[in-house]
């Protein structure tokens, strides 16, 4: 409780805080619920649940009513199992136009004055206050490097002395309106919201490797209802962005070409489909139910192979967005060839190989750490979000997840926050 970590740039904290920590993963298929008891050096699951999601798309409510009860539904759940009631929880965010936001701020050193606590604390207090896009709301911002007079890239400047320190902050903002309607969906559930994180960003905290953060890779998190994309370069995130194609899009295209309910064609996609015709294997004719039949005989037979050719058209419309998107902002080539897949969509049969050609990228599929009460069924790219904010909120203090703490804690004169471990997001 008393032990001080401090932030480097491009890090997370290394420690554990004591207590319960409480994830909510609301995407527009599922929603996925964790609650987990941290100790120093440990973190074990004690509740997680998986619930179907309504009332959203894109990620966005849409049906207000219908998202709170998924929510609702969901949380219980886990706290049934877990034998705890929560009060507070970590969200993820997927909604509102994600972009990225960058700052650089400076401040004079005093004389003869070692940078410390509340050095850092008034010079990120600026950096986040410049970190900021009209009509955006910052969702997160965290340092990605410090500069003391002419020593650039410095990851932790405590202890030095100059004349002036600098910091770079990147934060990744949201339209206002997605945004509150997504956290009232989790508020009337009689939840507070302490933090909310990018998707994506979470999924890269569980999936990618020491090296892959560093050297640089790009996650896209294949949701139900959007794809998503980070870029990590020297340890940080460096750029964000969404692309409104999910997998149920290519559920929906099977329903309509194949004139089948929707649960049958999802059923279709998971048991038969594949992204590529080469990996295509088992039967080489499936039945597909027909909306009004009420019997087999109503089925219709159709070649694999056409199943295949729905399935491809619409993952080739999404990765070549996703390459468009990533050529336009400048990471394509200086993020590496390095791509991880994450989300439940990343799991369909040839989704891997089919980014490999249309990004041209070396691409692996991206699970999540193991952590201690994690059922082997939750293990998949599908739970990588909710393990990845567990560990942020388990890891990071709360002022780095949440810039209103940091503002308020500035606007009260406290000091040693990045000392702080403990507080905001105990369940």
């Amino acid at each position: 409780m008393g032990e001080t970590v401090r932030l480097k740039a491009g890090e997370s904290v290394p420690a554990y805080r004591t207590g319960l920590v409480a994830v909510l993963d609301i995407g527009s298929t599922k929603t996925v619920c964790l609650i987990a008891r941290c100790e120093p050096g440990s973190i074990k699951v004690l509740g997680a649940a998986l619930r179907e999601s309504r009332g959203l798309r894109s990620g966005t409510v849409m049906e207000m009513t219908a998202a709170e009860e998924s929510i609702r539904d969901c949380v219980a759940a886990a706290e049934n199992l877990a034998d705890a009631r929560l009060q507070n929880v970590l969200i993820s965010v997927n909604c509102g136009s994600p972009t990225t936001v960058t700052s650089r701020t400076a401040i004079p050193l005093p004389e003869g004055v070692a940078v410390n606590d509340e050095v850092l604390r008034h010079l990120l207090s600026e950096g986040r206050a410049r970190c900021q896009l009209e009509g955006h709301v910052v969702i997160q911002s965290m340092p990605t490097s410090y500069v003391v007079d002419d020593s650039f890239g410095v990851r932790d400047p405590s202890g030095m002395v100059g004349q002036r320190i600098g910091v770079t902050m990147h934060g990744v903002a949201v339209k206002p309106t997605p945004l509150s309607n997504l956290r009232l969906a989790v508020e009337r559930g009689h939840l507070k919201v302490a933090a909310s994180l990018f998707a994506p960003y979470a999924s890269g905290l569980s999936v990618l490797t020491d090296d892959e953060k560093q050297l640089g890779a790009t996650i896209i998190d294949m949701g139900g209802g959007c794809t998503s994309i980070a870029v990590f370069m020297e340890g940080h995130l460096v750029h964000a962005d969404m692309v409104p194609i999910g997998g149920q899009a290519v559920t929906n295209d099977i329903a309509v070409m194949l004139a089948a309910p929707l649960a049958a064609a999802e059923r279709a996609k998971v048991l038969y489909g594949a992204a590529l015709g080469d990996l295509e294997s088992g039967a080489d004719v499936v039945s597909i139910p027909q909306m009004g039949e009420e019997n087999e005989e109503g089925d219709l037979r159709v070649p694999r192979s056409m199943l295949t050719r729905i399935i491809q058209a619409r993952l080739e419309e999404t990765f070549s967005e996703v390459h468009k998107r990533l050529r336009e902002s400048g990471f394509d080539v200086a993020a590496g060839r390095r791509l991880v897949l994450t989300g439940g969509a990343s799991q369909l049969a040839g989704a891997r190989e089919l980014a490999g050609r249309v990004l041209n990228k070396q691409v692996r599929v991206g699970r999540p750490r193991p952590q201690a009460g994690l059922p082997a069924s939750s293990a998949g790219p599908d739970y990588a979000t909710a393990v990845g904010l567990l560990m942020a909120g388990a890891t990071m203090p709360p002022e780095v997840l949440n810039p209103e703490l940091q503002s308020q804690q500035a606007e009260n004169g406290t000091k040693g926050w990045l000392s702080r471990l403990t507080g905001g997001l105990i369940g």
